[in-house]
């Protein structure tokens, strides 16, 4: 049997045509701090000591194609939430399906990303 390694998740790497800007964005929709920022990047997380992080790095193209990895959020209210993360710049990726227990929207760079209703049990 393998023996798994060690391994701390330090941080996801989010690359952004405004690095700073987007980040700044995702601190203030998560309630996170800036732990390090540079001219070009900046580092989130939820605590100064506490990880995983978010960390934005510059690239020259914009996002071209659907995320291959987004981050869903289960707030205790989600019409609230959703509300709250609009008015900050979020934008309503469609309509609301029928049956459909989720909210996509488009954070100001247009990376997808989830509001889950019915907090978990």
């Amino acid at each position: 049997m393998l023996t798994p390694m060690a391994l701390e998740w330090e941080q996801i790497t989010v690359d952004s045509f405004d690095p700073i800007s987007l980040g700044q964005w995702w601190a203030a929709a998560l309630g996170w701090v800036v732990v390090d920022e540079t001219e070009e990047i900046i580092e989130i997380r939820p605590e100064p000591d506490r990880m995983p992080g978010l960390l934005f790095v510059p690239v020259p193209e914009g996002k071209v194609a659907k995320n291959r990895l987004h981050p869903d959020f289960r707030p205790d209210d989600h019409e609230a939430e959703v509300d709250r993360l609009v008015s900050l710049g979020a934008r309503r990726a469609g309509p609301v399906q029928e049956g459909q227990h989720w909210v996509t929207l488009f954070d100001p760079e247009g990376n997808e990303f989830c509001v889950l209703s019915e907090p978990r049990s």
